[in-house]
């Protein structure tokens, strides 16, 4: 199956949802420490230009954004099953709306004790001010919002342990993201917005459980060395129906169509309904394939 390794940062939230998801498998990864902020001389040339935490590495694969990174890991290791239903509907809703909410009410407390640093990156990545007195004006409205998001947790909690049922499945990974990063971040005010969500706390409690399945440390080095060592998987097909109009073996460049829109080019090898592979030559590397999923993503030719 090849060695799954994960370049994240501790505190990355869409990191998270990846090591839960892993737990949940009862899996075995190893563990790339990437910085917080710009310059990633060791993870950029795997991307091909891709800043954003985290990234999933097998072999000369590289699967950047955590929908498709927990989508891959769904299909090369479906026991227990995670996805079901309109899974991936709530996921896209916790990623935007309810993360954006969280944004918000954490960075309201802390904005102030925030380095420059990181303010001046966090504006190249999203294009516009890291305005903390914007998000103390909007802070009472988003904590609103954040406790009716946590609310749909409750009543989706009525029957069973899970959102998913007597096991997790990733609406719990995707709602357990926010829910993780508040009350780590600011634990008295996730505290105040789950006041009488009995349900969901002893949700958090469990999930909290589960872990991360087996962590191991790599260093940066060394990851490079395993994708130098690699062939990329072959397992990739172009749909010729794809409303996009471009055909396997077009060059084309894909980007994020919210924030980090860093564009990759390269030559397209895959293309499904869900997912756009690129093969890229990135000097000692060779040829590797990097992944990036159809939701949130703009492909064009190049």
């Amino acid at each position: 199956m090849g060695e799954i390794i994960l370049h994240h940062y501790d505190t990355s939230p869409f990191s998270e949802k990846v090591r839960l998801m892993l737990g949940i498998k009862g899996l075995a990864w190893r563990s790339v420490i990437q910085p917080v902020i710009m310059p990633k001389p060791d993870l950029t040339p795997l991307t091909g230009g891709y800043r954003r935490i985290p990234v999933m590495q097998i072999g000369a694969d590289i699967y950047c954004d955590s929908q498709v990174i927990l989508a891959e890991i769904e299909r090369r290791h479906p026991t227990p099953p995670v996805v079901r239903g309109a899974d991936w509907a709530v996921n896209l809703w916790a990623d935007r709306l309810w993360f954006q909410a969280t944004v918000v009410v954490i960075f309201a407390e802390m904005g102030d004790a925030v380095p420059k640093e990181f303010i001046a990156d966090r504006e190249k990545l999203s294009g516009r001010p890291f305005d903390t007195g914007a998000m103390k004006a909007a802070a009472p409205f988003m904590r609103q919002q954040w406790r009716a998001y946590a609310a749909w947790l409750e009543d989706g909690l009525k029957q069973d342990d899970f959102l998913g049922g007597k096991t997790p499945s990733l609406a719990d990974v995707a709602a357990w993201m926010n829910v993780w990063w508040l009350s780590g971040a600011s634990p008295t005010i996730a505290d105040e917005l789950m006041a009488g969500l009995d349900r969901t706390r002893a949700w958090r409690d469990r999930v909290r459980a589960i872990g991360h399945g087996k962590r191991s440390d790599m260093t940066p080095a060394e990851a490079v060395k395993v994708a130098t060592a690699s062939e990329p998987t072959s397992d990739v097909a172009c749909d010729p129906g794809d409303p996009s109009g471009v055909k396997k073996g077009d060059r084309v460049v894909v980007q994020a169509d919210d924030y980090g829109r860093d564009p990759v080019e390269g030559v397209l090898v895959g293309l499904s309904r869900d997912r756009i592979s690129l093969a890229r030559e990135v000097g000692e590397i060779d040829v590797s394939h990097v992944h990036f999923p159809r939701a949130g993503y703009v492909l064009a030719k190049r």
